[in-house]
């Protein structure tokens, strides 16, 4: 176990003894909240009294954590906010939202409560799949979100979904199309092949989305790997794009900002992705504030999964 283990642990057991003798709730309405059985919140409390986090008040590092949880939370209207601690010299924004969201994953599969996860990928993802133990859960399926790209350096688009899948021992299905089709490629006719067909309509029964976010720079694996033809970071940006999410480019407002690219794009669709019950936003990084503030503001994500740096930015009129 590294450091970044310990630091979940110890911030989870902040969390639960916040919500117990601060805010007063009981053991089973903590655990119905943080999405964990009743007996993890009890050994959690046990555990806090034992290694004296809890004495008098709460002696913890984490605390300032969990106030930026509550203020996001109630800023956007979120179901939940996990804010994960960062190290200011050495700032990586993919490894903690990473971690965080590997330890929030776990604890709702083991759950029972997630049987159908949609998966977008992005560094943050791969980061998470890191981060994940071996499991056996051959009753959770992983599906893929959106097409992948044959280019690109850093991480195999079309391996997220397979790689979540064999860290949970689960089944896995891949959307194998690219992420946009070509100006000369007919869209319908593209998805009414049977497999396609078969894919979509998994996406309409899913119990959880995770989802990544990017800007509008180089930064983004989308922009510098996966843009079609004749579309650029440029042109994006001219027509208001901030960022996207799931491939789809929204200004704003959380509006789409293009027609067009959006009807060439493989993958969920915004009022698809809206209808799954738990939408999960694993994103951290100064570059992604903006985009972040739109999908949390608008709807499209239920909770968000990011660090301290980006909170505080985030909170920040």
């Amino acid at each position: 176990m590294d450091n970044t283990d310990i630091s979940e642990e110890d911030a989870f057991l902040a969390q639960v003894c916040w919500q117990y003798y601060v805010n007063e709730l009981t053991q089973a309405e903590i655990a119905k909240y943080l999405g964990v059985t009743r007996l993890r919140v009890n050994q959690a409390i046990q555990k806090a009294k034992s290694t004296g986090i809890v004495r008098v008040q709460i002696e913890s590092p984490y605390l300032p954590r969990i106030e930026l949880q509550e203020r996001l939370q109630e800023r956007f209207g979120l179901h939940r906010v996990q804010v994960a601690p960062t190290h200011p010299q050495l700032y990586d924004f993919h490894r903690p939202a990473g971690t965080a969201l590997a330890s929030y994953m776990l604890d709702r599969v083991r759950s029972g409560k997630w049987h159908r996860i949609g998966v977008s990928w992005g560094m943050t993802l791969q980061a998470t799949i890191d981060r994940l133990p071996k499991l056996s859960m051959p009753d959770v399926e992983i599906i893929s979100m959106i097409g992948g790209t044959s280019r690109g350096e850093m991480f195999n688009s079309f391996g997220i979904a397979s790689g979540f899948a064999e860290r949970f021992g689960a089944r896995y299905s891949l959307l194998a199309a690219p992420i946009f089709l070509g100006e000369e490629v007919e869209r319908r006719a593209f998805l009414a092949q049977e497999n396609f067909e078969k894919h979509f309509k998994k996406l309409e029964t899913l119990d959880a989305a995770i989802l990544t976010a990017s800007n509008i720079s180089a930064k983004s694996y989308l922009i510098s790997s996966g843009l079609p033809e004749g579309v650029t970071p440029e042109g994006l940006i001219e027509a208001g794009a901030i960022g996207d999410v799931v491939c789809r480019f929204l200004d704003g407002n959380g509006d789409l900002v293009s027609d067009k690219l959006d009807r060439q794009t493989i993958g969920i669709e915004l009022e698809v992705l809206k209808s799954v019950p738990d939408r999960i936003l694993a994103a951290a990084g100064p570059h992604k504030v903006d985009i972040i503030r739109v999908i949390a503001s608008q709807g499209i994500a239920t909770t968000l999964i990011t660090d301290d740096v980006t909170a505080k930015l985030l909170l920040d009129e």
